[in-house]
């Protein structure tokens, strides 16, 4: 399995803090926002990553993160998205650096309190298809929201006006190599942009789609100042991607 960062898009919600900086590069108590990401995927047992960003501050995530060797990494790739068309438009820039492989895409502004290794065993031994990580959430309708029945997502909804459930789809996302034909078929949204859930609706039509509800909290730094202030404030009292006790 691969790993691919997705730390572009214009912040514009954080503003005027991202004015001057990518939000991914915004502090979240003791260290930058794109750190929790690439440690979240290292402790998964992930070694290979993409870091995909995009805008006028890109040039900045080498001489902060560099070659990875600061993470235990051998090596980290990177890619450039030119234009802001969606986190599936994004995804679909990992295609030769997956190589045929599964892939676990991870957004740069999510922050998860356990390591996300249990979940990357269940979905290789899931077999192939897609899982999703879901959590409650006060304010669903800033989401992608599914729809449950009989214990499987029947359809996900983005930013629904009124959710069918209390989860959010976090952004935190497990596909495997089918996941790029998929994104060949996609046609832009109203907001003219491709789409994730799109993505995920199109594993539900395969039958192919499974999910897990996640312990532990998860924190959306970027969907508002409340969003980055609570992610900030959980990490200094609960830190982040932490090893379960029975595997230490």
């Amino acid at each position: 399995m691969r790993g691919v960062i997705l730390a572009g898009g214009s912040g514009s919600r954080l503003y005027p803090l991202t004015r001057i900086t990518n939000k991914h590069l915004l502090p979240v108590y003791d260290r930058p926002m794109v750190y929790f990401a690439v440690e979240a995927l290292v402790g998964a047992g992930i070694d290979r990553i993409l870091v995909v960003t995009g805008g006028n501050h890109a040039g900045e995530f080498l001489p902060l993160l560099g070659n990875g060797s600061a993470f235990g990494l051998r090596h980290l790739d990177y890619t450039f998205q030119e234009h802001a068309s969606g986190i599936a438009d994004a995804l679909g820039l990992a295609r030769h650096f997956a190589d045929g492989d599964s892939v676990c895409l991870m957004l740069a502004d999510n922050v998860f309190e356990w390591s996300l290794r249990p979940s990357v065993l269940r979905f290789l031994a899931q077999g192939g298809g897609a899982r999703l990580l879901l959590s409650q959430v006060d304010h669903p309708q800033h989401y992608g929201v599914p729809a449950l029945q009989d214990g499987r997502i029947v359809r996900i909804d983005e930013k629904p006006a009124q959710p069918p459930s209390q989860y959010a789809v976090t952004g935190c996302y497990f596909y495997d190599s089918n996941v790029f034909s998929i994104v060949e078929t996609l046609v832009p949204s109203h907001r003219g942009e491709l789409e994730i859930t799109d993505v995920n609706n199109g594993y539900i039509a395969r039958g192919g789609l499974q999910h897990e509800i996640l312990e532990g909290y998860w924190a959306d730094c970027g969907e508002s100042f409340d969003s980055y202030t609570r992610a900030t404030n959980l990490v200094a009292k609960r830190g982040a991607n932490k090893a379960r006790p029975e595997w230490l």
